[in-house]
């Protein structure tokens, strides 16, 4: 009996905010700008791509190639976009000691 298997879809486990914080959360920790980017498009698609671009202040269409594999989306898309999906960055230092003064 062959084994039945499902493709996995990551909207299918970004259905609360909790869910999409934790997995934002962990592409920054990772750091990787492309995983960032990723990770905040599938975000975007769990909402609604219409009307997170509709208040990040962009169109649709921008908000797909800014978010997609290739895409580099620009600081201002970045910050429209996090404040778009109820996000807010900030910085703070990762070794307080190494914090250059």
């Amino acid at each position: 009996m062959p084994l039945e298997t499902s493709r996995f879809d990551i909207l299918d486990h970004l259905k609360t905010p909790e869910d999409r914080l934790a997995y934002i959360e962990a592409a920054f920790e990772d750091g990787d700008p492309a995983l960032i980017t990723h990770a905040l498009g599938d975000v975007a698609r769990s909402i609604g791509m219409t009307a997170v671009a509709k208040e990040a202040g962009v169109t649709r269409e921008a908000l797909y190639k800014a978010l997609s594999e290739k895409g580099d989306p620009r600081l201002s898309t970045l910050l429209g976009v996090t404040k778009a999906l109820g996000l807010q960055l900030y910085a703070k230092p990762s070794n307080p000691d190494s914090f250059r003064t």
